[in-house]
């Protein structure tokens, strides 16, 4: 169990209170500024709360190891950088650094499973906005982490590698993984989601299913603008309300 406990993160986070399950793909929703990527960076450990506290299986994040944290948690920023210009494949396999061994095996499984065979020997200056996010995030899955923490993963990426790494989310989670990723997209969130969390104003205005927590009311409030629903359950899209 990954989770918030009354976190307080003064200007960005009121009271957020809320426990993730393995095994379900969560996304968290909101308008700009809503706390999305500060939640994110508190369950990660990167950020200390100026009250409350984030815990993994009971434990309070920021009291695990480095080391240990990094082997159970995976994250992955809305900004990808390097410090050098390495090809992806060396990039992917920066993801074991956290554990004992190399595993290649993982490392091959990662640069398959974000379709980056091709582009393996390729350096990250050749590559193009969403070949950098694919290759980082091949990188955190390299490291087989229990939880996986993903901040705007769609960013970047075409419809194609957008509508694959969201399949690809939902199959780690029945892996036993547990995905939590920050989406601007709500008809994804909307499909793809088991739960979902909208902040608003660094408070948590919605906790539950997709269709409880999107509905179109609670739109209107968070997000300023009137919207409907269409289309069957799993196919759903979103359109101007009127």
């Amino acid at each position: 169990m990954l989770a918030a406990s009354d976190l307080e993160l003064t200007g960005r986070l009121h009271g957020i209170t809320a426990e993730l399950r393995p095994g379900e793909l969560t996304a968290i929703c909101g308008p700009n500024g809503a706390g999305k990527s500060s939640l994110l960076a508190c369950l990660a450990g990167l950020i200390a709360p100026d009250q409350g506290e984030a815990t993994l299986e009971a434990r309070p994040v920021n009291a695990i190891p480095a080391r240990e944290r990094a082997r159970a948690i995976g994250y992955l920023p809305q900004v990808h950088e390097a410090a050098w210009d390495i090809s992806v494949e060396t990039l992917v396999a920066l993801g074991r650094l956290p554990h004992a061994d190399a595993d290649c095996a993982a490392i091959e499984a990662a640069i398959t499973r974000m379709d980056l065979t091709a582009l393996r020997h390729r350096p990250l200056s050749c590559l193009s906005g969403g070949e950098t996010a694919r290759a980082h995030l091949a990188r955190v899955l390299a490291g087989t982490p229990r939880w996986i923490l993903a901040d705007e993963p769609l960013a970047n990426l075409d419809l194609g590698h957008a509508a694959a790494l969201l399949t690809t989310l939902k199959a780690l989670t029945r892996e036993g993984a547990g995905v939590v990723v920050v989406l601007h997209d709500l008809a994804s969130a909307m499909n793809h989601a088991d739960r979902v969390l909208v902040l608003a104003e660094g408070r948590l205005n919605a906790d539950g299913a997709p269709e409880q927590a999107l509905r179109d009311d609670n739109i209107a409030r968070c997000w300023g603008v009137q919207m409907r629903w269409l289309g069957e359950p799993g196919r759903r899209a979103l359109a101007p309300a009127g």
